[in-house]
């Protein structure tokens, strides 16, 4: 090949190129492809913010918050919550709030919750610092509504921490009559042991305890000596008290006791063969000498009936009758009476019953009761 065919492709190619570029055949591929490319960073940052703010509130908001702590309750886990910071409180914070000091924490346990179910947030408000956080949820067969009162406690990382601003503790002030014992959704309490004054507890003093809010709590007595029905009672506002009264009354079993107690003791008055039988309220009063000692008989037993005494029992005013059998001889004229008759009389007494529950029952007339 010559010279001449040889250098006619260089110089064609610089006349080619000597001008503007010629496009790539690939430069619009290139840019579709970077267009995509953004299209799906663009996707990524935005599932990354939704999914930050997703996870923000159902791991890191006050909301959220809060909802661990309910969740806990719902649990039974009475321990670990109270270790949710704000929970627990001293002395000093119930004096500020004007609750009791003295309040017993007997049940802060897991044997005093009831079920806590479809717990549900219902608003986030900040407010002051503060945010207010309203939860709605079904305590038991009832449905209730709290607001908690939550604050920024720190930092977790790069997500904020919380605590409760105001504890979510209640004071539950209870007054039980007719039983030192009680039950609070079937836990035992004595009010002696959540005293301050432990046996010398006043009977007829207030109870106040310390409980989970929001929580329902059943009060009722279930003794072998006294009853009642359950009292439901709702703790759904935090720091706040909760007066309740619950009136037990007497158990079958225990006036059959009493009743029988009555009959042993106007048997034994019933021995006595003297007019005046000592201790006992029936006697038979005469102006002249008996012949024989005379002989007593219940003829018609009172029928007993319990009244509430304070924080205790008393056996009610009941009639009685009692038979009489006597030969009488007058000092006057020496002659002889035969007396056979009823003579009726009066009861009443009083119960009381020891911190084993033994009741010790002492059976008066009502005159000298």
């Amino acid at each position: 090949m010559d010279q001449g065919a040889v250098d006619t492709e260089p110089a064609a190619y610089a006349r080619a190129t000597d001008g503007a570029p010629v496009a790539s055949p690939r430069t619009p591929r290139v840019g579709r492809d970077l267009l995509v490319i953004g299209l799906i960073c663009a996707a990524l940052l935005a599932g990354v913010a939704v999914g930050g703010v997703f996870l923000y509130r159902s791991l890191y908001s006050p909301t959220a918050f809060v909802e661990r702590y309910l969740a806990l309750l719902g649990e039974g886990r009475a321990a670990d919550a109270l270790q949710v910071p704000g929970v627990g409180i001293d002395r000093s914070e119930l004096g500020d709030a004007s609750l009791p000091r003295n309040a017993s924490d007997a049940l802060l346990r897991r044997a005093a919750l009831a079920p806590l179910t479809d717990v549900a947030a219902v608003s986030e408000v900040a407010k002051d610092g503060v945010v207010e956080v309203t939860m709605s949820y079904r305590a038991g067969t009832h449905r209730g509504t709290s607001t908690f009162l939550v604050r920024q406690h720190g930092w977790i990382g790069v997500v904020p921490s919380w605590r409760f601003a105001r504890s979510p503790l209640a004071v539950l002030d209870l007054t039980v009559h007719g039983s030192m014992s009680f039950q609070v959704n079937g836990f035992a309490i004595d009010k002696r042991q959540v005293s301050p004054d432990g046996a010398k507890a006043d009977p007829a003093a207030d109870v106040p305890l310390l409980v989970f809010s929001p929580g329902l709590y059943s009060v009722r007595v279930d003794t072998a000596i006294a009853s009642s029905p359950g009292v439901a009672v709702l703790s759904d506002a935090p720091m706040k008290s909760i007066r309740t009264s619950v009136q037990a009354t007497p158990t079958s079993a225990f006036v059959k006791v009493v009743q029988q107690r009555v009959h042993e003791f106007l048997a034994q008055c019933a021995t006595q063969q003297v007019l005046q039988p000592t201790g006992c309220p029936f006697g038979y009063v005469v102006d002249n000498r008996i012949e024989a000692p005379p002989t007593w008989s219940i003829a018609k037993q009172p029928t007993v009936a319990l009244q509430p005494d304070g924080e205790g029992w008393r056996i009610a005013p009941a009639a009685g009758t009692a038979h009489i059998v006597v030969d009488i001889r007058s000092i006057y004229d020496g002659s002889l009476r035969h007396v056979d008759e009823d003579v009726p009389f009066d009861i009443a007494g009083s119960i009381d019953v020891g911190p084993d529950g033994t009741a010790s029952i002492r059976v008066t007339s009502p005159d000298f009761d």
